[in-house]
């Protein structure tokens, strides 16, 4: 329980003003990236063929390489 509270305290505030429309662009491609990432890294988990898992490998670093652009 206390873990919850203090994961809560240190989740940034929420904005009062709108997102602009780059700012809006911006974080929906972040969230699609780390949506894309969760799926390649369940699907890695699964994964038995080398050669799936190797696209699967070439795929997550992509996702990585792009949301490092997005970073701040």
């Amino acid at each position: 329980m206390e873990a919850q509270i203090e994961g809560a305290s240190e989740r940034p505030a929420p904005r009062n003003t709108p997102f602009s429309g780059e700012e809006r662009q911006k974080q929906t491609r972040v969230n699609n990236l780390m949506l894309s990432r969760t799926r390649v890294l369940s699907e890695m988990q699964h994964c038995c063929n080398v050669r799936f898992r190797a696209q699967l490998e070439s795929e997550l670093v992509f996702l990585e390489t792009e949301l490092k652009k997005y970073a701040n």
